[in-house]
């Protein structure tokens, strides 16, 4: 194989695996962050936060290439997803599943150092993250489900400094299980009509004429879960800050999708990235910044 055609099959599976959009990435690392600066009191390790982020960028590759290979006979239908490698044919489904497991492979590599019970922890996150794309088959609500696939980093985070998972790990998954449920919906809205051709079932399907005020209530409930998970711990005003700032890029969201028209549904899934940085941002800053300007 030339260089020009070993390029072309590393660009094919750079699509595959979706690193050309980076907005799954962040919406798996942003969680992460969190229960990795509170499970570490502010100050995690160097080669923890890099153990994490790496294996968020492994992990959602391969979750990526799983959902591919099993939406395979469905994304031809969808506008939005008939040109990813699998529904073309660019990529065979062997090459897939051999990328998959390369992916895999390296991600509990990674984790090695780490203590047994995030080793035992994985195999659940690599289970969510195969089996998520069939409860698209028969849950009314995928999504939520994709919230605890996509929160799984949570309990590792814990487990990876504490040893353990504390209820507060389990309040914060609910929290993030409720903000998938709003920005995914936010997505589904976007392939609403082609999901009914199909067969597919989805939030935005479920929730119906009410698509709107689900994706904001779940925003509610999402600020309301971190805000007890700030009580529980005591945090002062600088993560409050950061909670009223993802509240007014929630209500931002609003103005996007209230005439459900595509683009701007499509437009507030991606804006998603600010609202978990703005969570993160107030826990910094109650680790960091508060204790200076007291």
């Amino acid at each position: 194989m030339n260089v020009q055609a070993l390029r072309h099959r590393l660009n094919l599976y750079e699509r595959l695996m979706r690193l050309d959009k980076p907005i799954g990435i962040l919406l798996l690392l942003w969680p992460t962050l969190w229960a990795v600066w509170l499970a570490g009191a502010g100050r995690p390790s160097l080669a923890i936060v890099w153990i994490f982020v790496l294996g968020t960028v492994l992990m959602r590759s391969a979750g990526c290439v799983l959902n591919d290979l099993a939406d395979r006979e469905f994304d031809p239908h969808v506008a939005r997803t008939r040109e990813r490698p699998l529904a073309a044919g660019t990529v065979s489904v062997r090459e897939a599943l051999v990328l998959a497991a390369i992916l895999c492979v390296a991600a509990f590599l990674l984790i090695l150092p780490l203590r047994p019970l995030v080793w035992a922890l994985s195999v659940a996150a690599l289970f969510l993250a195969a089996s998520y794309p069939f409860t698209k088959r028969f849950l009314a609500v995928p999504q939520a489900y994709l919230g605890v696939a996509f929160g799984f980093g949570i309990p590792m985070a814990f487990a990876a400094q504490l040893d353990r998972v504390p209820p507060l790990c389990w309040v914060l998954l609910l929290a993030n299980v409720f903000w998938a449920v709003a920005y995914d919906t936010e997505y589904a809205m976007v392939d609403r009509e082609d999901d009914l051709k199909i067969g597919i079932r989805t939030s935005a399907i479920t929730f119906g004429r009410w698509d709107v005020a689900a994706v904001m209530l779940f925003y509610g409930l999402t600020l309301a879960t971190l805000a007890a998970v700030g009580r529980w711990v005591g945090f002062g005003w600088a993560y409050w800050l950061g909670l009223a700032t993802a509240a007014g890029i929630a209500a931002y969201h609003y103005t996007l999708i209230r005439h459900r028209d595509r683009a701007g549904c499509f437009k507030a899934f991606l804006h998603n990235n600010w609202f978990g940085a703005a969570v993160f941002a107030g826990i910094l800053g109650e680790f960091h910044l508060r204790p200076l300007l007291g």
